[in-house]
């Protein structure tokens, strides 16, 4: 009998171990946010899963930090509610980092300088900036591009102003005529008109802005500063240089931010 005792309580705490030990061994998660419809940056492919530039940036971190990922599809808006909120660690979406936005939130170094494009149909008559006056005029709500567009309502004179949840509804209203322009970022103008292979459908006018693409995270993560040397790594050994010939068809130039480790950014005194 105390033979048969010994042998169950040995089994019972080599199950104990065991479990434990997988538990040890599990790894954390980094819970990611994205808005699914922003190639190429971001992008759900047919078999619904999350593909582009940003996609393998964030991924290649949470490799570099021995972290699993888990990435939700977010309407844009409720990214900036989500990261706030602390119910995702990192949100992906072409975001820039401006002031306004550092107050409410923490982002990592950048790893893209950006520019806006004015998407317009080839009769639209569109060819610089000045063309817009008299336009309807569309953006994405609360992105870059709408805010460029109603800081200058006055100075570029156009008649409407058209804000969207998705770039898809969007780029349909540009087609079907009921705006004039689309104002977003030019990367991601330029590979959706390359994939609906519409030739009427072009981007004339870029804008340049300086503004700079990070990860948003929330205010004070504690997890910025392993994710931003991860990324700083990544420049360093060539990584991130790799990932942006991938998608964006050209080597980053030399000296960059796409290749230049930084800090991550922190508001102005």
């Amino acid at each position: 009998m105390t033979s048969r005792r010994t042998i169950l309580a040995t089994l019972a705490l080599a199950t104990v171990t065991a479990f434990s030990g997988v538990s040890a061994m599990a790894k954390d998660t980094l819970r990611v946010g994205s808005y699914p419809s922003n190639p190429p940056w971001e992008f759900k492919n047919e078999a619904g899963e999350f593909e582009g530039f940003e996609v393998d940036i964030i991924n290649e971190v949470a490799k570099r930090l021995d972290m699993d990922v888990d990435i939700k599809g977010l309407d844009f808006r409720a990214l900036f509610v989500a990261s706030a909120s602390g119910r995702v660690d990192a949100v992906i979406s072409s975001l820039t980092t401006t002031e306004e936005r550092l107050e409410a939130q923490s982002f990592t170094q950048p790893y893209f300088l950006g520019a806006l494009g004015v998407g317009t149909k080839d009769t639209a008559g569109i060819t610089e900036i000045s063309d817009l006056k008299d336009k309807r005029v569309g953006a994405i709500a609360t992105s870059f591009g709408e805010a460029w567009v109603k800081e200058r309502e006055e100075e570029l004179g156009y008649t409407s102003y058209s804000s969207y949840d998705s770039t898809a509804n969007m780029l349909t209203d540009l087609r079907n005529g009921r705006i004039d322009a689309a104002v977003n970022d030019i990367v991601g103008l330029r590979y959706s008109f390359a994939q609906t292979q519409d030739s009427s459908l072009q981007v004339p006018v870029e804008i340049p802005t300086g503004d700079l693409f990070a990860i948003m995270m929330p205010k004070n993560s504690d997890k910025l500063e392993m994710v931003n040397d991860a990324i700083s790594a990544m420049k360093e050994d060539g990584t991130m240089a790799e990932l942006f010939e991938k998608w964006m068809g050209v080597a980053p130039a030399a000296g960059s931010v796409t290749v230049t480790p930084m800090p991550f950014p922190t508001l102005a005194k």
